[in-house]
């Protein structure tokens, strides 16, 4: 049975194969974009990024400022490859502590493979690197439980809260819901989190 411990290590070993396989149709665009509209500049944190493509090149061709993050070095190395004009660190989302704000922070197929537990503390996380009105991206499972999914044939942890549970803990860290569509079909079934900050 896999666990949220083994998601780094995972992400690790089959780097090379989760890039080859990961589709490019940039179904997330829709939400990309509504993200860049909102936000109050171009500086996005995007956190979990992969190998950065398509997410982070398509930012990043839409006139983006991108820091990406990721806890596998694998993963990072390829995205310092496909995105060499955006900054790349490698660290864990968990308690990060850049000491900078950003205009955007995206968890996009990211911020669903922590535990609940690891889940909660998150939105301080956001919180701490969003400027006022910076806007939140994120997906989630549609209802509470944990999944287990698959990545180039590894098993792969996921977890999601009940989204009233995620309504309350935006709120307790200062975001404001702007949407919230559980299983869009627009956007390859993911369940998708849309929050500003007015802290």
């Amino acid at each position: 049975m896999t666990t949220p411990d083994d998601i780094l290590p995972t992400y690790e070993a089959v780097a090379t194969g989760f890039d080859r396989l990961r589709d490019r149709s940039l179904f997330e665009a829709g939400w990309l974009a509504r993200m860049l509209a909102l936000a109050p500049g171009r500086r996005v944190l995007d956190l979990g990024c992969g190998t950065g493509r398509p997410i982070a090149q398509h930012l990043v061709a839409a006139g983006a400022q991108v820091t990406g993050v990721d806890g596998a070095a694998a993963m990072l190395a390829l995205f310092r490859q496909h995105v060499p004009q955006a900054d790349a660190l490698l660290a864990d989302m968990r308690g990060l502590q850049l000491g900078r704000r950003f205009d955007a922070v995206l968890a996009f197929d990211s911020f669903f493979h922590l535990s609940p537990a690891d889940q909660r503390p998150m939105f301080a996380t956001f919180a701490a690197h969003s400027v006022p009105r910076a806007v939140l991206l994120f997906t989630s499972g549609p209802r509470a439980g944990e999944p287990v999914g698959e990545v180039d044939g590894a098993p792969v942890y996921h977890a999601s809260l009940d989204p009233d549970e995620y309504r309350i803990l935006l709120a307790e860290a200062g975001f404001t819901v702007l949407d919230f569509v559980p299983e869009d079909p627009q956007c390859r079934g993911r369940s998708v989190w849309l929050a500003q900050f007015s802290a």
